[in-house]
């Protein structure tokens, strides 16, 4: 009898949801937990863990808790964390093929950004793919639109001052505008600011309001250069580990993550401006003359940027104005 008894317990064991075995996942960003990028990431792994009744874990580890920034892609590419998010044109060096997104005043709008999207994701996927990556969802930032601690006017107001980049793109603006390029990560912005090591910078609403960059900044104005991309990837080795009905989970999670955000990023760019508003600065359009001399600056670079991509640049911007 107790013989029969042991048997039939190690029978319920081995029956309980617990005896699987449970793969677990790191996912690092370096944005804050309060960001909406990082809060629908959070929403994707917990879909995930729902999805496979918890045979796959991902922890997500925010505000460059587990890797700096600038590490995070590395870090997923040499299996260190089996998943990552981070921004894609950081890398428009490695590649000018990551930088499609951040071309100033080539995709102006949600729709026209959702287009490009539809016209780079195909390359994209194949660059990151010969990287050991697999693309899981992409989510843009509201438009790019222009902060300064000071009212700029024209584009001579730019000379000489200090502006933030952190990317290819917004180096090259600085140059162009005849300002001083300085290479600051968002999370030490505020920091930067108030040691008056930057004078004004292209980033979105959400980051201002996330940041409160308004405590250091007066003006606010839309400009709406571009809306780069966050890309969350998984390292392909880490991926092709998993049984087939977890890796459909695993994708559909992506999917619903990727047309949340687009809709969560969309719903919430007027709702950041109005908080800008709230906290004391001066929010509005760019003059004309700024717009103009900006929009002068973006054909510049879109040819530039076709001529450093080569064919697979010219047919993305190509297949984009198609669309």
């Amino acid at each position: 009898m107790k013989k029969f008894a042991l048997i039939l317990s190690c029978a319920t064991t081995l029956a309980s949801p617990l005896a699987f075995a449970q793969t677990k996942w790191d996912l690092p960003t370096g944005y804050a937990t309060n960001t909406f990028q990082t809060e629908n990431v959070q929403q994707f792994a917990d879909d995930v863990a729902k999805a496979t009744g918890g045979k796959l874990k991902i922890t997500v580890h925010a505000g460059a808790s587990l890797y700096k920034m600038p590490e995070i892609k590395r870090a997923v590419q040499s299996g260190q964390t089996q998943a990552g998010e981070f921004i894609l044109s950081a890398y428009a060096n490695e590649n000018p093929l990551f930088g499609v997104d951040s071309i100033p005043f080539l995709a102006t709008s949600y729709g026209a950004a959702q287009k490009l999207y539809t016209a780079s994701k195909p390359a994209t996927e194949k660059l990151l793919a010969d990287q050991g990556l697999k693309l899981l969802f992409s989510v843009p930032w509201p438009g790019q639109s222009l902060y300064s601690i000071k009212p700029m006017k024209t584009l001579d107001d730019f000379k000489g001052t200090k502006m933030r980049a952190y990317n290819p793109a917004t180096t090259r603006i600085a140059q162009l505008v005849k300002a001083q390029p300085v290479t600051i990560q968002l999370a030490e912005l505020g920091q930067a600011l108030a040691t008056g090591a930057v004078d004004n910078f292209l980033t979105s609403s959400a980051s201002g309001v996330d940041s409160k960059l308004y405590e250091q900044t007066k003006f606010f104005y839309i400009v709406n250069a571009w809306l780069p991309r966050n890309a969350t990837v998984v390292n392909k080795k880490a991926f092709d580990a998993l049984d087939k009905a977890t890796q459909d989970a695993v994708i559909a999670a992506g999917k619903a993550a990727e047309e949340r955000g687009w809709a969560t990023s969309r719903a919430k760019d007027m709702a950041y401006i109005k908080d800008l508003t709230k906290n004391g600065m001066t929010t509005g359009l760019a003059s004309d003359e700024v717009r103009d001399g900006l929009n002068k600056i973006g054909e510049t670079m879109t040819e530039d940027w076709i001529k450093s991509a080569g064919p697979d640049g010219k047919a993305i911007i190509d297949a984009y104005r198609k669309l």
